[in-house]
């Protein structure tokens, strides 16, 4: 049998399930369509030329550099969705005498073609969000639509991109398939995050309050916003880095002083996978980030406007506001998406888990408030640790009293309060996929 013909076999919604399909397609869509957005938004400043055009477009990479993580993070989500599922069935092929090249093959065509045809879709919701993002004004008059509108071989590149991340990501998911398909099949071994990547993070933060602190060293003004808005860029990505470790540590310590069932069930589940339970909160997280910065500029520019009255000057300071509501704005539909679809794919990769505890008698009711405490409970601690990094990195750039003025405060605790209660929704929203799974055992247990 051909790869093409396997492939088309597992793709079968009788095989695999619509949902397992329909998921990582979502998700790539969404992504595409909010990095084909804020790219187009962003590349819109450069069409200026007058004294304040530069000042524009450095706002502009400092914000798509806000933002590229996030989006980043959401994109290899969608590479990573229903992970398990895909490595049980090339587990299996693997034990039944298929080669590594084979099994390689099948696994990137696999994940490129879901990539590609999100990303597709992607680029569809793109152009038809564009007259509403057109209508967005800066510098006294709306954007437009004709500055919004991507040169084609960009918009393609994009595409492109897309699949390979997927395609990379597949290929470095497959490492545990083909060295020991027999572990994974009965998933002997939990994976663990490092200490080192605390002592990383460190040295990175460190560097980066170094640069922030000490902007003249880097040379000229293109310079400094350059390695400031990759400054900013590594310290979001940061949060990814130690997020994992963090979350066992806390998951570890929650397991040892369980008392009801819901705990016992939720630290389990954090500690089977560090990683996959950072990834259904780091979109709070990189909000809250963002939040930190949003904050800080929000305070910044009325302390700015109450000082000048300057016509030209007040119009700079709504356009900033302007992109940091937009910047917000993004960051929290990142999140919706990226939630909705991650607990979707959890209650998917559990699904077996869930069967047998329905079989053993526990009550609907249980597993559901275990499922929302195992994604609650780490959201606590990150987002307070991603609010304390952004401060550090910020303090330098405005000092203590724009951080802790009121309205940088008021828009941190909004951005927060939002991010948990979307992260809520998303849970409540996917409780009746659980009741699904649990009413299609043979389906769902294969």
């Amino acid at each position: 049998m051909t790869t093409l013909t396997v492939a088309r076999l597992l793709a079968r919604p009788a095989a695999s399930g619509r949902a397992t399909l329909a998921l990582p397609i979502v998700a790539f869509g969404i992504s595409t369509a909010l990095l084909l957005t804020t790219l187009a938004g962003a590349m819109s400043f450069f069409r200026w030329h007058d004294g304040n055009a530069f000042t524009y477009q450095a706002l502009a990479i400092f914000a798509s550099a806000l933002l590229l993580v996030p989006l980043a993070s959401l994109g290899g989500s969608a590479a990573r969705l229903s992970a398990r599922r895909r490595d049980d069935r090339l587990a299996t092929l693997r034990l039944l005498g298929a080669t590594t090249g084979f099994v390689g093959r099948l696994t990137v065509l696999e994940s490129m073609a879901l990539a590609v045809a999100g990303a597709l879709g992607g680029v569809v919701l793109y152009l038809a969000l564009t007259p509403l993002v057109a209508l967005i004004p800066f510098r006294g008059a709306p954007i437009g639509a004709g500055a919004l509108l991507l040169n084609p071989l960009i918009v393609l590149a994009v595409v492109v991109g897309v699949g390979l991340l997927a395609g990379v990501s597949a290929a470095i998911g497959l490492r545990g398939v083909v060295v020991s398909p027999l572990g994974v099949r009965t998933r002997q071994s939990a994976p663990h995050s490092h200490w080192v990547r605390v002592l990383v993070a460190v040295a990175v933060l460190a560097a980066v309050v170094f640069c922030v602190a000490n902007p003249s060293i880097l040379g000229g003004v293109l310079t400094v916003i350059i390695v400031l808005a990759a400054a900013f860029a590594a310290a979001n990505a940061v949060l990814g880095l130690v997020g994992p470790f963090v979350i066992r540590r806390f998951a570890a310590s929650g397991l040892r002083r369980a008392t009801t069932p819901q705990r016992l069930i939720a630290a389990r589940s954090v500690l089977e996978s560090p990683k996959a339970a950072w990834r259904q909160v780091s979109g709070v997280s990189m909000t809250t980030f963002i939040a930190v910065f949003a904050g800080t500029a929000l305070a910044m520019i009325g302390a700015v406007s109450g000082e000048r009255a300057d016509r030209d000057e007040l119009i700079l300071l709504d356009d900033v506001r302007t992109g940091v509501f937009i910047t917000l704005a993004i960051s929290f539909v990142m999140v919706a998406c990226s939630v909705g679809v991650s607990q979707a794919s959890a209650i998917l990769d559990r699904r077996d888990l869930y069967v047998s505890l329905d079989r053993l008698g526990m009550p609907v009711k249980t597993m559901d408030a275990a499922r929302v405490r195992a994604v609650l409970s780490p959201l606590r601690i990150v987002t307070v640790g991603s609010a304390v990094t952004a401060v550090i990195i910020v303090l330098p750039l405005a000092g203590v009293a724009l951080v802790l003025a009121p309205l940088s405060l008021l828009t941190i605790a909004a951005s927060i309060a939002g991010g948990i209660l979307v992260v809520w929704l998303g849970l409540l929203a996917t409780s009746p996929v659980l009741r699904r799974a649990l009413s299609e055992p043979i389906v769902m247990m294969e």
